[in-house]
C-alpha cells in the first residue's frame, strides 16, 4: 500500500530546486540515458539488463541476439510483435532442453511419479562416443599398384552395440508444478515468508485431485517402471568437453574479451563475436551443448596477434557479404587486416617460435575464409592450398602425426589442430584431385584397433572411418591420373566399395534428429551426416570408373538416396546445410535434369536466405548452377549397350575453366 507523502508548499519546493540545480541536472540526465543503455532485447522482454558487452548476461544465457543499436524491427509494431514471439519460442525450447538435460535430484520419500532421477551416462553408454569399431592391425599401407588383398580391405569389422533408441518408446511427458511455502517465526511471531514452485516431468498419468500417494516404492515395482519409462526422456549424453587439446590452453568461462582496439576495429570484433562465431563450428557446438566457438576462439584473440587480425578480416568480409555492401571502406578493412595477418605470421616464422599460434592463425585463414568469404570477391588473396603448405610444415614440426598414431603414448586429448588439418587435408585433396598429404596417418588410424578416432566426428559430424575412406578414394584418383590400368582401377574401386559397406553395418536408416521433448539429438544428427557423407563417397568412387555417366541407374539411385537422407538434416539458418557443402557438391554434380535433388537443393537455398550466398555453400551454389547449365546443354552420347547416356561434366574442370580456386568443405 502506498504511503501518502506530506505536501510541500510551492515556495519550499522552489527553494529546494534552486538550492541544488546541479543535482537536478544529473538526475534528469540519468533518467534520460539509463533506458538507452539497456539492450533492445531486454527492453522488448521488459527485463532488467546488466548492460554487459558484447552481450548482456540475460541474452547470453538464453542464446538470444543482444542488440544495443536500434534494430530495424523496433520501429515496426508487427515486426516487434513477431520478434517477441520468436524470443518466447527460443526461451521455451531452452527451458525444455535444460529440464531434460539436468538430473532431477530426489529423496526416498518423494511421491512416485512426481520426481525421480534421470538415467545418466553411467547407466547407458553410446558406443559411438569414444569406442570406435575394432579392426585387425595389419600392414598400414595399401598397395594400389597391385590387385587388392581381400583380407587387407576386410580388416575393418565393426561391432556396434545397440544404441539408446533400441530401448526407447515414444511417449509424451507430463509436467507437474509443486508449490512449497515456508514461514519463518521469531519468538512465535511470523516474519519472513517464502514461496517456491518446482516443476517436475513424469510419464505417470497425474492422479485425480485428492488422491493420497504412497511415500515409498512398493516391492520395487515402481523403481523398475520408472527405470523403463524414463529412457525416452533421457537427453543424449553430451560429448566430452575436454576431448580436444586446444593450443591456447584452458577454455574461457566468459565471453568478455579484454583487447584494446580502435573504434572501427572494435566494431569489427563485436560483429565477429555476435554474428560470425555462431556459424563457424555448428556441429561441434551441437555435440558439446555449449558455446564451444567462444571457448576456443576468444582466448586465442587475446594472445595471438595474427589470429586477431585474421578474425577482424573475416568479420569485415562477413559484414560486407551479409549486408551486400560495395565500397572502399570495408575493402580497406579486409586488406589491412589480411596484410597484418600475413605480416604477423612472417614475423613469428622468422623467430621460429610459437608454432602453435602460427598454426592457429594459418588454419583460421583457410577455414574462416571457407565459412564466410565470397567466392567472387575480387580482392587479392593467397590461395588456400598455399597456406596449407605452411600448415603441412608446422604440423610436421610439431610432430602431430606421430602423436596421434603412436600407440605407446597415452593421450587423453586429441590435438584440435590436427583434427582441423585432417578435415581440410582430406576434402581439400578431393578439390585438387591429389592424394591427401597425411594419407598414411589416416590409413594407420583407420586400421588401429585401440585409438582410431581423430575427432572428425566430434568436429564436423562425419564418422572418422568414412573420412579415412574418402582419403583412400582421393589417393586412388591420384593414381588413376598417373596412368593406373583400368582393370586394377576397377578392382580397387570394388574393394573400397566393400570397405564403405562395412561402415554401415547395423545402421537403421536416417531419422529426424530430435528427442521426444523436441530438443536436438546430436547422436542422431551425426548418424544422418555420416550417412550423407557415405553416399557422397560412393558417388565419388563411382565417378572414377571408366565410362562413368550420371544417367546410369546406379548413380541415379545413389543421388535419390542422398536426397532422402538430406531431408532428415535440419535446414534454414539454424540448420546444418552449410556444413554439408562437399556432400551437396558431389551429389549435385551428377544429378540429372529431372532429379529430385535439384528441386530439393533450390528449396534449401531459399530457406537459408542470404546465408546461401557466401562461404563454401555459396561457392557450391554457383558451381552447381554452372555444371547443370553445361550438362543440360550437352548432347547425350551412345553407350556400349546401344542406349544414350548423359555426358559427365566434371565440376573440377568447370572450376578450372572459370578460374575458381577455392575450398569447398
Amino acid at each position: 500500500m502506498a504511503v501518502a507523502q506530506p505536501t510541500k508548499s510551492k515556495a519550499a519546493s522552489k527553494q529546494a530546486n534552486n538550492a541544488n540545480p546541479k543535482a537536478k541536472s544529473q538526475m534528469h540526465r540519468r533518467s534520460r540515458t539509463a533506458p538507452g543503455a539497456c539492450c533492445y532485447t531486454c527492453r522488448l522482454r521488459r527485463k532488467k539488463c546488466d548492460e554487459g558487452t558484447p552481450m548482456c548476461t540475460a541474452c547470453k544465457h538464453l542464446g538470444l541476439v543482444c542488440e544495443y543499436k536500434r534494430p530495424m524491427w523496433w520501429s515496426n509494431n508487427d515486426a516487434r510483435r513477431q520478434h517477441k514471439d520468436d524470443i518466447k519460442m527460443i526461451i521455451k525450447r531452452k527451458k525444455l532442453s535444460e529440464k531434460a538435460s539436468h538430473t532431477i535430484q530426489t529423496s526416498v520419500s518423494s511421491p512416485p511419479g512426481l520426481s525421480h532421477s534421470l538415467p545418466t551416462s553411467a547407466t547407458f553408454s553410446d558406443p559411438l562416443d569414444r569406442t570406435r569399431s575394432a579392426s585387425i592391425d595389419s600392414q598400414f599401407a595399401f598397395n594400389f599398384n597391385s590387385p587388392p588383398n581381400v583380407a587387407e580391405y576386410g580388416a575393418y569389422n565393426p561391432h556396434i552395440l545397440p544404441s539408446h533408441s533400441d530401448f526407447m518408446f515414444n511417449m509424451s511427458p507430463y509436467e507437474i508444478d509443486v508449490k512449497t511455502e515456508r514461514q519463518m517465526f521469531v519468538n512465535d511471531v511470523p516474519t519472513l515468508r517464502e514461496s517456491t514452485v518446482s516443476t517436475f516431468s513424469t510419464y505417470h498419468t497425474p492422479p485425480p485431485a485428492g488422491t493420497i500417494l504412497p511415500s515409498y516404492p512398493m516391492d520395487g515395482e515402481w523403481a523398475e517402471q520408472v527405470f523403463q519409462e524414463r529412457r525416452e526422456s533421457l537427453t543424449e549424453e553430451t560429448l566430452n568437453c575436454n576431448f580436444f587439446d586446444f593450443s591456447q590452453g584452458i577454455a574461457s568461462n566468459t565471453r568478455q574479451v579484454d583487447i584494446e582496439l580502435e573504434e572501427n576495429d572494435q566494431r569489427l570484433l563485436d560483429h565477429f563475436i555476435q554474428f560470425v562465431l555462431p556459424t563457424i563450428f555448428p556441429i561441434l557446438e551441437t555435440n558439446q551443448h555449449g558455446s564451444v566457438s567462444s571457448d576456443l576462439i576468444l582466448p586465442a584473440l587475446q594472445n595471438n596477434k595474427g589470429y586477431l587480425h585474421c578474425c577482424l578480416m573475416i568479420a569485415a568480409q562477413h559484414y560486407k557479404a551479409s549486408m551486400n555492401i560495395q565500397g572502399e571502406e570495408y575493402d580497406n578493412d579486409i586488406m589491412r587486416h589480411r596484410q597484418a595477418t600475413i605480416l604477423a605470421l612472417c614475423e613469428a616464422l622468422n623467430k621460429d617460435e610459437n608454432h602453435h599460434q602460427i598454426l592457429d592463425a594459418t588454419l583460421g585463414l583457410i577455414f574462416f575464409q571457407s565459412c564466410v568469404g565470397r567466392f567472387d570477391d575480387s580482392l587479392p588473396d593467397i590461395p588456400w592450398h598455399q597456406h596449407f603448405q605452411a600448415v603441412n610444415s608446422l604440423v610436421t614440426k610439431l610432430d602431430l602425426p606421430r602423436i596421434v598414431t603412436d600407440a605407446t603414448e597415452q593421450h587423453n586429448q586429441t590435438p584440435f589442430n590436427m583434427t582441423m588439418t585432417s578435415w581440410i587435408d582430406i576434402l581439400g585433396a578431393t578439390m585438387q584431385g591429389r592424394a591427401p598429404i597425411f594419407a598414411h596417418t589416416y590409413r594407420e588410424k583407420h586400421l588401429s584397433a585401440t585409438n582410431p578416432s581423430l575427432g572428425l566426428r566430434e568436429l564436423m559430424g562425419c564418422d572418422d572411418h568414412v573420412m579415412y575412406l574418402i582419403s583412400e578414394i582421393a589417393c586412388l584418383e591420384a593414381l588413376k591420373k598417373e596412368g593406373m590400368d583400368d582393370i586394377t582401377l576397377c578392382q580397387h574401386v570394388h574393394a573400397l566399395g566393400d570397405q564403405i559397406g562395412l561402415t554401415e553395418a547395423h545402421e537403421t536408416g536416417p531419422k529426424m534428429p530430435f528427442n521426444a521433448n523436441g530438443s536436438l539429438s546430436p547422436k542422431q544428427l551425426s548418424k544422418n551426416i555420416t550417412t550423407a557423407f557415405r553416399l557422397a563417397a560412393r558417388i565419388y568412387l563411382c565417378s572414377l570408373v571408366p565410362g562413368f555417366s550420371p544417367s546410369q541407374a546406379s548413380c541415379v539411385g545413389l543421388v535419390e538416396k542422398l536426397t532422402n537422407v538430406l531431408n532428415f538434416i535440419p535446414s534454414g539458418h539454424g540448420g546444418f546445410d552449410r556444413s554439408l557443402a562437399w556432400v551437396y557438391l558431389i551429389g549435385g554434380s551428377v544429378s540429372g535434369m529431372n532429379s529430385s535433388f535439384r528441386q530439393f537443393f533450390n528449396d534449401r537455398i531459399v530457406q537459408l536466405g542470404d546465408a546461401a550466398n557466401f562461404g563454401s555453400f555459396g561457392g557450391v551454389v554457383s558451381l552447381l548452377h554452372e555444371v547443370w547449365q553445361q550438362a543440360d546443354n550437352s548432347q547425350p552420347s551412345p553407350s556400349a549397350n546401344g542406349s544414350t547416356e548423359a555426358p559427365y561434366i566434371s565440376w573440377r574442370d568447370v572450376m578450372q575453366m572459370r578460374g575458381w580456386d577455392y575450398l569447398l568443405i
